[in-house]
């Protein structure tokens, strides 16, 4: 079954009057499970972990017609993603239900520099009691777009206004190749909801979304360049150990 990100992106297509043409991408068939070139599809390597915690995408108008965007592994990886387009003069009702569901503890992820100080956290809180009497459930609203497109969602999402601000402090300079930051701390989403997921004691999931964003950039630079792909590299070696338990989330390296 299609998972959020790529319902969205079919939707977005829907809606188009021309052909997205990626800048700078090629021109070949591509894979509509994974985005990538049919001769370096890794659709067979798609993970999946069970989380307690939630992922939700706030995305940019083009960001789901992007073969770059690593969206769509948060959805490979954890199985409640939720997706929604932006706009500025609507809101999705949808995503208002999600923000109101009594299961969900929603954080907006965003850098606590740009915001009141009284909605900003670094950790998670303890969880508020939920309908079932057991904690609610972390929900990650991510913004998926370009930083200066990231700011002006921000600004104008008056449904996120109510929600506490979980600012990130990475230590780590972002390893993505895919597309070009004037800042390397700025990191992509999937870094981030990597990130997010340690915060919630989801290691597997965290060091799995890793391994399968270094997946992803291989197949996906390899493809670019014309080269086939290195399928015994230590990026396939490690996401194959994750998915086969081989390696225990609490010893894997750094």
């Amino acid at each position: 079954m299609p998972h959020a990100v790529s319902r969205l992106r079919t939707a977005r297509v829907a809606r188009s009057t021309k052909p997205f043409l990626a800048r700078g991408g090629f021109r070949r068939e591509r894979c509509p499970g994974c985005r990538l070139a049919t001769t370096h599809c890794m659709c067979a390597l798609r993970p999946t972990v069970p989380t307690h915690a939630g992922v939700c995408l706030l995305m940019a108008d083009v960001e789901p017609l992007k073969p770059s965007n690593t969206g769509w592994l948060i959805a490979d990886v954890v199985p409640d993603t939720f997706a929604f387009g932006w706009a500025r003069t609507e809101t999705d009702p949808a995503l208002l239900d999600l923000l109101r569901d009594p299961q969900w503890q929603p954080f907006v992820v965003f850098p606590g520099e740009y915001v009141a100080p009284g909605r900003v956290v670094h950790a998670l809180p303890p969880p508020e009691p939920g309908p079932d009497g057991c904690g609610r459930r972390p929900l990650f609203v991510l913004l998926d777009a370009t930083w200066p497109e990231a700011r002006k969602m921000f600004r104008k999402s008056p449904c996120l206004d109510h929600l506490p601000v979980l600012s990130l402090q990475p230590d780590q300079i972002s390893q993505y190749k895919l597309r070009r930051s004037r800042r390397d701390e700025h990191l992509c989403t999937s870094e981030v909801a990597a990130l997010c997921l340690g915060l919630a004691g989801e290691h597997r999931a965290e060091q799995t979304l890793e391994a399968y964003l270094d997946v992803f950039t291989h197949h996906y630079l390899q493809a670019k360049r014309q080269l086939p792909v290195e399928w015994d590299d230590a990026a396939h070696l490690r996401l194959q150990e994750l998915a086969c338990g081989l390696l225990p989330a609490a010893t894997l390296p750094e």
